[in-house]
C-alpha cells in the first residue's frame, strides 16, 4: 500500500470538502490522515462497509470530533457511503455535519464537547469483554483535549477496569482553538501521565509511515491498554496551514484551495 500517496489524495479531499463548505477544521484534520489512512487500508482495522453494524468489527472513536473531515474523507473512500456526500459537508439535511454523528455509517460516536471519547470507549471495550468478544477499540484524542479532566477520568477506569483491549492515540500537533496548547494550558509531561495510569506506552512521529505503521501493528496485536503518543504538525501538508493556530478552524478560499492543492500535485 502506497500510505503517502493515498493520504495525499485523502488531503485533498479534506481541502476540497471545507471549501465548499466554506467552514470546518483543517488543521488536525490534515494532522491526523496518515495514521487514519494506515488504521483503515494498511489492515489494522477489522471492519468491513458492507456490514458497519457487524458485532465483531473493530471500533475507531474520534474524541475529537470536530476534525471530521479528515474521518470522512477516509470513510467515503474505504466504501461507508458514496463520495458525492462530501460536497454537502455541513450542509443542512445532509449526511456529513461538523461534528462526527453515528447517523453516518462508519461514525461509533456522535462527537461534540471535547474529552468523552475514551469514557465511550472505555463502555464499548467493557462491553466486549461482557459479550466475550476480541474485538479492539481505538480512540483518538488531541492533545489540547487532554487538558479535560474528563480524559483522566477515563484513563483511570480503563487500567482499573483492566481493559487491554484499547488504543489510545493522542494527535499531539501542538495547536487547539486559538493558540498553541502549552500557551493555552502546558499538558507535559504528557508520556509520563499516561504512563502512570497503567498505559503501556509507543512514541512516534505520526506522519512516518515507517514509524506507524509497526506501531500499529504491535498495538493490533499485543494486549494493552495502549497509548501511542504521535508527534504531528497542524495542517500537516500545507505550507501556509502548518503550524498555524489560524487554521485550526477556518476554510480555504478558493485561491488558498488552488495554492494548497498545487502542493499537494
Amino acid at each position: 500500500m502506497d500510505f503517502a500517496s493515498l493520504a495525499k489524495e485523502l488531503r485533498k479531499d479534506i481541502l476540497v470538502m471545507l471549501n465548499k463548505a466554506g467552514a470546518g477544521h483543517p488543521g488536525g484534520s490534515l494532522s491526523e490522515i496518515d495514521m487514519l489512512s494506515v488504521l483503515y487500508f494498511g489492515g489494522i482495522l477489522n471492519v468491513n462497509p458492507k456490514k458497519p453494524s457487524d458485532p465483531d468489527r473493530d471500533r475507531f472513536i474520534l474524541s475529537k470530533g470536530h476534525a471530521s473531515p479528515g474521518m470522512y474523507a477516509v470513510l467515503a473512500r474505504k466504501g461507508y457511503f458514496p463520495s458525492k456526500e462530501l460536497d454537502g459537508f455541513r450542509k443542512i439535511n445532509r449526511l456529513l455535519q461538523g461534528h462526527t454523528d453515528t447517523k453516518v455509517p462508519g461514525v461509533e460516536m456522535s462527537a461534540g464537547s471535547l474529552g468523552m471519547g475514551l469514557s465511550f470507549g472505555n463502555g464499548v471495550a467493557y462491553a466486549g469483554k461482557l459479550d466475550k468478544k476480541s474485538y479492539k477499540v481505538w480512540v483518538m484524542v488531541g492533545d489540547g483535549e487532554c487538558q479535560e479532566g474528563m480524559v483522566w477520568e477515563a484513563a483511570e477506569n480503563t487500567t482499573f477496569h483492566k481493559l487491554d483491549n484499547i488504543v489510545v492515540i493522542v494527535d499531539k500537533n501542538g495547536i487547539q482553538n486559538d493558540d498553541y496548547v502549552a500557551v493555552t494550558s502546558n499538558i507535559e509531561p504528557l508520556t509520563e501521565r499516561w504512563r502512570s495510569f497503567g498505559f503501556k506506552i509507543m512514541e512516534i512521529d505520526g506522519h512516518d509511515f515507517n514509524e506507524i505503521v509497526p506501531a500499529f501493528e504491535k498495538a493490533k496485536k499485543e494486549k494493552g491498554p495502549w497509548c501511542i503518543i504521535a508527534k504531528t504538525v497542524k495542517g500537516k501538508g500545507v505550507s501556509f496551514m502548518e503550524n498555524n493556530p489560524k487554521w485550526h478552524g477556518a476554510a480555504p478560499n478558493d485561491e488558498e484551495l488552488k495554492k494548497a492543492l498545487e502542493e499537494l500535485r
